[in-house]
């Protein structure tokens, strides 16, 4: 049975270690079993110390058995993305450039989940520079597939049951459309809730840092736990944060008004992720409204491009230039075409953007959550040289919008196909309760057709 702990949930497992049902020393075990049993083929990992791992766990026991203070994650294991610093292992950016690389201090977000009684477990693997070109990195529903990037192994090694929580990064796409293609929850907070300090820079206008869990609890729990507010951050705000967790657990005070656009890319969708979309959209009961996106809507993916692009280089060019030659080629044309975009058409970028975000906090006055689609559909196969069509994430996390996967379908090849929720900025709580609300009626929907 202990073997077996690391099925477990995180908030389960939290329970467990702080009544005593098991130890943190136990469970750590069997996450390090875990992915000694399977991380041969889904190759999530960058970097796992178990002796490290081990002496945390060890720590938290010992914490527990004195009768001292324990946090909201007390003993359970967590996987970091490998552009997240760390002094006690290393950060090597998915590229050979850093390779052995040590930082000086641990980032914010590693502060604030030691703080809260986890356990560093590794680093997972990432896309090179957080970007574009794929890692190695299997799915664990198929390893002829992707399991999405860039936070790739970050989604893997949930999926795999390899460590119950991880921590994972988006600037277009990264979290959402693998949560999708390895059907688990990824959330991606408001930007500004969490702390950027210690985490590669792509782009200081567009990244984000959430989390990928089993359960939307779970996945609520640890972005509760890595927010803060962070004056190094330029995004950072100095305002109470949403209570995460609080709004997984609570009720809806009335039924949710949810909005779907008919964007410009929708014909991009596979036909079973669109079957299973328009599913949901009947099962919800009415309380979807469909809109049409005005034509214009298309070119903000051009927008968040732009930004993304000049920035990445303005923030790492220094290192591109300096390591050309280790660049991917794929990496190599996107720095290219960046060094093209000019400051005027980079600082009109950002004035669309601000368009885009005023546009969004106009129409969430009327609307508690947009449903979108995750990800076009299932993984692509690996020997395409892709982790999938951002697409359906860019218009979100251009304007700073939480964004939330739901592991709600399967396609055609019995993969996972997610369902994205979209809410208000800094409403995160209000985003997750109607995500709670949303899958107690499509369950309820299921039951009622079954019998």
């Amino acid at each position: 049975m202990k073997r077996d702990l690391y099925l477990l949930p995180a908030n389960q497992a939290v329970d467990g270690i702080c009544t005593g049902q098991f130890s943190s020393e136990e469970l750590t075990e069997a996450c390090l079993a875990r992915i000694e049993e399977t991380d041969k083929a889904i190759r999530a990992w960058a970097f796992v110390d178990p002796c490290a791992a081990l002496a945390q766990a060890r720590e938290m026991d010992l914490i527990r058995k004195a009768g001292r203070a324990t946090g909201p994650l007390h003993g359970v294991p967590v996987g970091l993305k490998d552009i997240i610093d760390t002094v006690d292992m290393p950060t090597q950016r998915g590229s050979e450039i850093f390779s052995g690389r040590r930082a000086n201090a641990d980032a914010c977000i590693v502060e604030r989940l030691r703080e809260a009684g986890a356990v560093i477990l590794g680093k997972t693997k990432t896309t090179e520079f957080a970007f574009v070109h794929p890692t190695d990195t299997s799915n664990p529903h198929d390893p002829s597939r992707s399991p999405g990037g860039s936070s790739s192994g970050s989604a893997a090694a949930v999926a795999a049951h390899q460590v119950p929580l991880a921590i994972g990064t988006q600037t277009n796409g990264s979290m959402i459309r693998p949560a999708s293609f390895c059907g688990v929850y990824g959330f991606k907070p408001t930007r500004g809730v969490v702390s950027r300090r210690g985490v590669l820079q792509t782009s200081v206008s567009l990244d984000h840092i959430g989390g990928f869990a089993r359960t939307l609890e779970d996945v609520a729990l640890l972005c509760d736990v890595i927010g803060s507010y962070d004056p190094s951050d330029p995004n950072s705000f100095a305002r109470p944060r949403p209570q995460m967790l609080q709004g997984a657990q609570a009720e809806v005070p009335v039924e949710p008004d949810i909005a779907w656009f008919d964007l410009p890319f929708n014909s991009r969708l596979d036909d079973d992720a669109r079957e299973g979309l328009e599913a949901v959209i009947s099962g919800l009961g009415g309380r979807v409204e469909r809109f049409d996106a005005a034509p214009q809507m298309a070119d903000l993916v051009a927008v968040q491009a732009t930004i993304h692009e000049y920035e990445i280089n303005l923030h790492q060019g220094h290192v591109f230039s300096a390591h050309w030659d280790q660049l991917s080629q794929t990496l190599q044309v996107a720095i290219e075409r960046a060094r093209q975009i000019s400051s005027a058409q980079y600082e009109d970028a950002l004035a669309v953007k601000l368009s885009c975000e005023a546009f969004f906090a106009k129409h969430f006055m009327d609307f508690d959550a947009i449903l979108a689609p995750s990800a076009t559909g299932e993984a692509p196969l690996l020997a395409a040289n892709t982790t999938g069509d951002p697409v359906f994430c860019t218009f979100w996390t251009l304007a700073g919008l939480p964004s939330l996967n739901l592991p709600l379908l399967v396609g055609n090849n019995g993969l996972p196909v997610g369902v994205q929720l979209i809410g208000a900025a800094e409403e995160d709580d209000r985003l997750l309760r109607t995500a709670a609300w949303m899958q107690a009626v499509l369950a309820a929907g299921a039951e009622t057709t079954e019998t």
